[in-house]
């Protein structure tokens, strides 16, 4: 049977490149049939990486079937994996967020979860010597991932083994890292094909804090103003998209890549407890900006306090 590879709900950059980057690795290196799928539509920024190195935009799935073999990456969390996950044969877990619990497996399986920014670096690692017999675009793959997750190694999640693998992928592929970099996040930047809705799904996690489920969306920009200049509207939206996802309330930040800080649309009370109380911010109107703040995983989420 064929491996199916994927990470989380809302594809970002890693959760799109990383699986492409396994499934090779398991077809070409491993002799272990395997393809690269997605849990719905990428982001701007991994469309990006897809149109820039000519690859194929992997099938988007709904749900694994019982006994299915998969490889779950860059996320251990069942609220942001198929309904059936439990029932599907997992056979490996490559991730490098918190353990949050709650997966099932048939067996014994290969679990490596790391303390670095990007699943691809860990994939990277993983491969040893064979990670230098990957080919230009799986090289550049693995690139892009680990720019966009530690953007540009601005994010305070970046490790120096992150940027020591960046820089010599680089280096291999003769690309430019600055250059590239803004290539990549002027793709992010462009939203405006986008729906409110869609923007408050697109980079989205769901959390709960102290009783209260939040859908935690984070847009990472070099051109905030695009998105704040939807502000009345994000916030209306804001109110559905919560109704439709089961949620109590949508919190969007906007990340300013270039000036290192954090827009949050701040909609109501509840919101506006949410900024003080986990932020120490004061909030005098509709938005408040959050310096230093650019890391969901790190800064974020681990603040929250209703």
């Amino acid at each position: 049977m064929t491996t199916l590879v994927f990470g989380h709900k809302s594809p970002d950059t890693d959760s799109t490149g990383s699986p492409i980057l396994w499934a090779w690795y398991l077809n070409e290196l491993k002799g272990e049939k395997a393809e690269a799928v997605l849990l719905g539509e990428p982001n701007t920024e991994a469309a990006f990486l897809l149109e820039r190195w000519s690859l194929p935009k992997p099938a988007i799935i709904s749900d694994v079937e019982d006994d299915a073999p998969v490889v779950v990456v860059d996320t251990n969390n069942p609220a942001e994996l198929p309904a059936n996950i439990n029932n599907a044969n997992i056979r490996a877990i490559i991730d490098h967020h918190k353990l949050v619990g709650g997966l099932e497996t048939k067996g014994p399986i290969e679990i490596t979860v790391r303390p670095l920014a990007c699943t691809a670096t860990i994939m990277v690692d993983l491969m040893g010597e064979d990670a230098d017999r990957m080919p230009e675009w799986a090289k550049a793959t693995a690139l892009t991932c680990i720019l966009s997750d530690t953007l540009e190694f601005r994010s305070p999640t970046t490790t120096p083994h992150d940027r020591a693998v960046a820089e010599k992928l680089a280096a291999d592929i003769g690309i430019d890292i600055s250059e590239y970099a803004a290539e990549m996040f002027a793709a992010k930047s462009d939203v405006s094909a986008f729906s409110d809705a869609e923007l408050l799904r697109m980079d989205s996690k769901e959390y709960t804090v102290d009783g209260k489920d939040f859908r935690v969306s984070v847009l990472e920009t070099t051109a905030p103003q695009m998105v704040l200049d939807r502000k009345d509207s994000l916030m209306s939206a804001m109110v559905d998209v919560a109704k439709e996802d089961g949620a109590d309330q949508v919190l969007l930040f906007v990340v300013d890549i270039l000036n290192e800080e954090a827009t949050l649309l701040v909609p109501n009370d509840l919101v506006k407890s949410v900024a003080e109380k986990s932020f120490g911010a004061t909030v005098t109107g509709d938005t408040v900006v959050l310096p230093g703040v650019m890391s969901r995983k790190k800064q974020i989420i681990p603040n929250l306090k209703v």
